[in-house]
């Protein structure tokens, strides 16, 4: 990379930091328990809105795997959500009823979020419907990983996001509170996917699954990007610039490659596809705050008119990461 392309992407950094202090006056507290945060604690930051439902199992879920502390903003929810999280003594909770859209889908939010409370914090970025699994999540918590990072001092790790699907119309199987949601959406797509590079940003731009092949089946390079590095132990000076695909500075997207073979990496399963799906999809395209005019909500309201069955005769019931990292999906790198 040359001097002026490095230019441009220090000025493209300090542009999205400005933009996060900027928009930072948008988030009201409604419950900061930040003061509770010790100096070796995980962090989680999430945006979401009208996810009352998730947000039992989600915690636990995250808990069991050894986040500390949750940082959320809530998006002007209707359904109880801020309510039920600002009850949860590790959490810190802000609203904000501004425009996702015009906050950059909310990486303005969590940008501010991460650059006053995850400097020097390994900090979770997910959304209420992705769950991290990464190698030896089943008997190693997260600390484990994040202690073996350190030593490697590395600072970033990627996770493919994982549209898992249940077997059946979306319809079939009402999701309750508090459920597992992997106990339905529990197949998923074990190849169709592309692998390219953003050489601007240094990040591989991975799409396919079931949103390629069922939603997008028209125009798949329209599908959405399924790569996502989540997991970053933070600075100040770092800076969210694409949702959570890429960041700056551009040596944190490079998380795949190395010498001698391939980075330890872990995977995001999404999901997104239970019987809530449909009024979800329903609220989004009425709010128009996603990308690209919310093409990808266009997409999902045309296809859920059909109540579709997203199983195919390729799908793979998932079982644990270590089927995940056979299929090539995910790996352990040198992590022994």
């Amino acid at each position: 990379m040359g001097l002026m392309d490095a230019y441009k992407l220090g000025r493209e950094r300090r542009f999205h930091l400005y933009r996060a202090l900027r928009k930072r006056h948008q988030l009201k507290p409604v419950s900061n328990r930040a003061r509770k945060i010790r100096r070796r604690d995980i962090l989680a930051f999430t945006t979401l809105r009208n996810e009352r439902v998730r947000l039992p199992y989600f915690l636990e879920y995250y808990r069991d795997l050894g986040v500390n502390h949750f940082l959320f903003v809530d998006n002007d929810s209707s359904d109880g959500s801020r309510e039920y999280l600002a009850g949860q003594e590790d959490c810190s909770v802000w609203t904000t009823s501004a425009s996702y859209r015009q906050s950059r889908y909310g990486m303005d939010w969590i940008n501010w979020l991460l650059m006053r409370y995850g400097h020097e914090h390994w900090c979770l970025t997910v959304d209420p419907d992705e769950f991290f699994v990464y190698p030896f999540c089943d008997t190693r918590p997260m600390a484990a990983l994040c202690d073996w990072l350190d030593a490697c001092e590395i600072r970033s790790f990627s996770a493919m996001l994982l549209d898992m699907y249940p077997k059946g119309p979306l319809s079939a199987q009402p999701y309750v509170e508090g459920q597992d949601p992997l106990e339905i959406a529990c197949w998923f797509d074990a190849g169709n996917y592309t692998i390219s590079r953003n050489w601007k940003h240094g990040n591989l731009w991975i799409q396919g699954g079931p949103r390629m092949r069922v939603f997008f089946d028209d125009d798949p390079w329209k599908a959405p990007a399924l790569n996502k590095i989540p997991l970053v132990r933070w600075s100040r000076r770092y800076a969210y610039n694409s949702s959570t695909h890429s960041l700056l500075p551009r040596g944190l997207n490079l998380v795949f490659d190395e010498w001698g073979g391939e980075k330890a990496s872990g995977a995001l399963l999404h999901t997104k596809f239970l019987d809530t799906f449909g009024a979800k999809a329903q609220e989004e395209l009425l709010r128009g705050q996603h990308y690209g005019k919310s093409r990808e909500y266009i997409a999902y309201h045309e296809r859920l008119q059909a109540d579709p069955d997203l199983w195919c005769k390729w799908s793979e019931k998932y079982i644990n990461w270590r089927q995940l990292e056979i299929l090539g999906l995910m790996s352990k790198g040198n992590w022994a």
